[in-house]
């Protein structure tokens, strides 16, 4: 079994759509989408949900009002004033510190674990999806993603999949941390732009410099600006990492969302062309 994830520098790159056609490509392969702050992996293939559970991760502080003596002890501690005059925690303020609950003299603040989001287990027409949704204004997204990906590889172990695509999350925080660790590779996706050198250049850094993963390069939309995508180019000569290709802009990609398919099965262009032969690098 092969596990590869594709990520970015930033969101809005191209990397779902990378994915999304690699699922076309892929042989056996059970799907994870761990973009779980800004999942759109569904859009495209249209999971039949199968199984879902909640995601349980953190407390929030809740302050019982029949057994609060109002002495303030709770609203003065509270660093992110979370803690109205009147006793009341507003729960996006409240970071789950559990301060309040320490320092409470009555005991009269429950601190409660709190369900983040949901993960799933779906069918889609190209096998196996496993996806998740973290709540609004919830964090712990980077346990989730940990919880995404073992799900998918115990899919892959049970039903002997040869590989495990992965659609991790954008950046270097601790989601995309959750995304690669332990990956056998990863393709990064960037832009021909100085913003998407630079968060080239950091990714890499993360996952070639300080995980020391198989890392490959391809640049999305590489003709708006072809003497960047030569840097990119000449980065990744510099610093050993794989240069995987160029996909060239094309209308076919948007045309593809709106028909509800991958670039692979909404033509055999110049757009599958260029995916096709990224896959069989990194594959």
């Amino acid at each position: 079994m092969r596990e590869i994830v594709i990520i970015s520098g930033k969101g809005g790159t191209g990397k779902t759509t990378v994915t999304s056609a690699f699922a076309s490509l892929a042989g056996k392969k059970v799907m994870a989408d761990c973009d779980v702050d800004a999942a759109d992996l569904h859009l495209i293939l249209k999971p039949d949900i199968k199984h879902r559970e909640d995601f349980r991760s953190g407390r929030k502080a809740y302050i019982r009002q029949q057994d609060c003596i109002d002495c303030g002890k709770c609203i003065e501690v509270c660093q992110f004033d979370a803690i109205s005059d009147d006793y009341v925690v507003d729960q996006i303020s409240c970071e789950g510190c559990g301060v309040c609950v320490y320092f409470c003299p009555v005991d009269a603040i429950d601190f409660n674990e709190v369900v983040s989001g949901e993960w799933f287990i779906s069918e889609t027409r190209f096998g196996p999806l496993v996806h998740a949704k973290l709540g609004i204004a919830e964090e712990n997204s980077g346990k989730l993603v940990s919880l995404v990906r073992r799900q998918a590889k115990l899919i892959a172990e049970e039903k002997n999949l040869d590989y495990v695509i992965v659609d991790g999350s954008p950046g270097v925080g601790c989601p995309v941390i959750s995304s690669i660790t332990g990956a056998d590779a990863v393709l990064i996706v960037t832009e021909p732009t100085l913003s998407g050198v630079h968060d080239l250049e950091r990714v890499v850094n993360l996952s070639k410099g300080h995980f020391g993963i198989n890392t490959y390069v391809c640049v999305n939309k590489y003709d708006l600006n072809e003497e960047i995508t030569e840097e990119v180019e000449k980065f990744c000569q510099e610093n050993e990492v794989i240069f995987a290709g160029k996909i060239p802009y094309d209308t076919e990609v948007t045309a593809a969302m709106v028909a509800g398919k991958n670039v692979i099965e909404y033509s055999d262009g110049r757009i599958a062309q260029a995916v096709r032969s990224i896959w069989e690098k990194v594959k």
